[in-house]
């Protein structure tokens, strides 16, 4: 079912003094970042495509905290896995406006969403020696309460798992998402603005 109002065509216009966008992508920052880009696949809740490319882009401090992140847990045997990171205005858009029933858990395109910052990222962990993800409380966009971080189902296990992955990640200035255990936010992400530039818009990563 098709929403009957659609949402603004143009993403917000923001007021003040905003940071310039500088957008890092991930594994040219480090390859054993994983990529499993779950909107670039018929593999998502909308069971369609939304994005034409496998590809995952921050903002140079998100990136840099989330590659602090990367070594701690590397010293765990384990890696990062990535399911969304920046994502365009106009895919948030396309999501509130077809997909009504799941409009509790979807950024409003008129505020726009913090992956529209390039200050949000969707991941897990996988196992170094096996290359294999690491078994949650619930697979990536669950909506239902066993996708609460704080959900106290599951196995000991899989919670242990979440847990730590929130920890490290909150070590290095993250925040988790209320009801989702693999969305995070970086500190400061009002201070940079909301983007709509396709992937392959997105100027090269500059080099110190």
């Amino acid at each position: 079912m098709f929403s009957s109002a659609p949402a603004q065509e143009t993403s917000p216009k923001e007021k003040g003094s905003l940071l310039s966008p500088d957008l890092v992508e991930l594994i040219k920052l480090d390859p054993a970042f994983k990529l499993d880009i779950r909107y670039a696949t018929p593999n998502n809740f909308t069971g369609r495509p939304v994005y034409s490319e496998a590809r995952a882009f921050l903002r140079r401090p998100v990136a840099d905290a989330l590659l602090k992140v990367h070594k701690k847990l590397k010293e765990k045997g384990y890696g990062l896995m990535i399911f969304d990171a920046y994502r365009p205005w106009s895919v948030t858009k396309l999501f509130w406006d077809r997909f009504p029933g799941f409009r509790g858990y979807l950024a409003n395109p008129k505020k726009g969403s913090r992956h529209n910052r390039g200050c949000a990222v969707d991941l897990t962990i996988y196992d170094l020696k096996t290359a294999k993800e690491i078994e949650m409380p619930s697979p990536f966009d669950d909506f239902t309460e066993r996708a609460d971080p704080d959900y106290k189902g599951g196995t000991p296990a899989q919670r242990r798992a979440r847990d730590l992955l929130r920890t490290v990640m909150e070590s290095e200035g993250f925040k988790v998402f209320k009801n989702e255990w693999w969305h995070f936010d970086y500190k400061g992400w009002q201070e940079f603005p909301i983007m709509d530039l396709r992937f392959t818009e997105i100027p090269p990563m500059k080099t110190e």
